[in-house]
């Protein structure tokens, strides 16, 4: 193997660990937030969870910019987080929800969950795994539910227009899995819901309900940071298809396509070093 080669896997060896190291750590950060908030006397000090929520500044912009105030459980803080999660997304495309979002990370623990327990064995790259679960749906069905997470958006969005509280305040599994809110039945069936298609289908919710990706979609057609695949190189072998968590097919005809999260799993998976890389410009 030539030195070019070498440093090519080098290279994508540190990008996805290094992606592990992030997903980790917003995780952490996600639990603690969480538990300060139902810690006695901390919800009080500084933004409360929902203040942390990207998808709370969407959803209460229209009611600020026509009465200057927020909707309930929401506030300014919620404006900040939007527009970093924005910045990222105009210079790498959707990384958020495959470097950042706790969600998303939560998602992919449950899919190897769920591949372990429905009788995987040790994960081949490259190769569709021989478990029971995750599933991957007929394309036709796939192809269809992509858009309902944009019904879920023009839903939440027309809702709010007269809501007092966030339309996705009581519907979202953040709530329940960091801000430990079970306190009714809803929340108790949004994260037995979560839970089970998260297992049955590799990041259902990313894919099919989540506003916040049909929000950042349109920036992977123009982010800088996109994935570069060599024609001269690729043997065209399909690694990349079989790996990938949001089901793209045909990847090296398809590297800006809206629901590619960066999360790097075909350039990690491709049998030619080189041949695919991670690119600004």
């Amino acid at each position: 193997m030539n030195t070019v080669n070498k440093k090519a896997i080098k290279n994508r060896h540190i990008l996805s660990r290094t992606r592990i190291w992030m997903q980790s750590s917003f995780l952490l950060f996600a639990f603690l937030i969480g538990l300060r908030h139902i810690l006695p006397g901390e919800s009080s000090r500084g933004g409360g969870f929902d203040s942390f929520c990207p998808f709370g500044g969407i959803e209460t912009l229209w009611v600020y910019l026509t009465t200057g105030h927020t909707l309930k459980t929401t506030n300014l803080l919620n404006f900040s987080v939007l527009l970093s999660v924005l910045g990222v997304s105009l210079v790498a495309g959707r990384a958020f929800c495959g470097w950042i979002c706790p969600l998303g990370t939560i998602q992919e623990y449950l899919a190897r969950l769920a591949e372990r327990i429905s009788g995987g064995k040790r994960r081949i790259r490259g190769k569709r795994s021989t478990a029971l679960l995750p599933i991957h749906l007929p394309p036709k069905v796939d192809a269809w539910l992509r858009y309902l997470k944009y019904g879920v958006l023009a839903l939440i969005l027309f809702t709010s227009i007269t809501a007092i509280y966030p339309p996705l305040h009581s519907l979202c599994p953040a709530r329940a899995i960091f801000a430990f809110d079970l306190s009714t039945p809803l929340m108790w069936f949004v994260l037995i819901v979560f839970i089970a298609t998260s297992m049955l289908v590799e990041r259902f919710s990313c894919k099919y309900l989540c506003p916040l990706g049909a929000v950042l979609a349109i920036s992977n057609k123009i982010s800088p940071m996109r994935m570069v695949i060599d024609p001269a190189k690729c043997a065209a072998c399909g690694r990349g298809d079989a790996d990938c968590p949001m089901d793209i097919k045909d990847i090296p005809q398809n590297t800006r396509h809206s629901e590619c999260i960066r999360c790097l799993e075909c350039l990690e998976t491709c049998a030619k070093p080189g041949a695919s890389s991670l690119q600004i410009g």
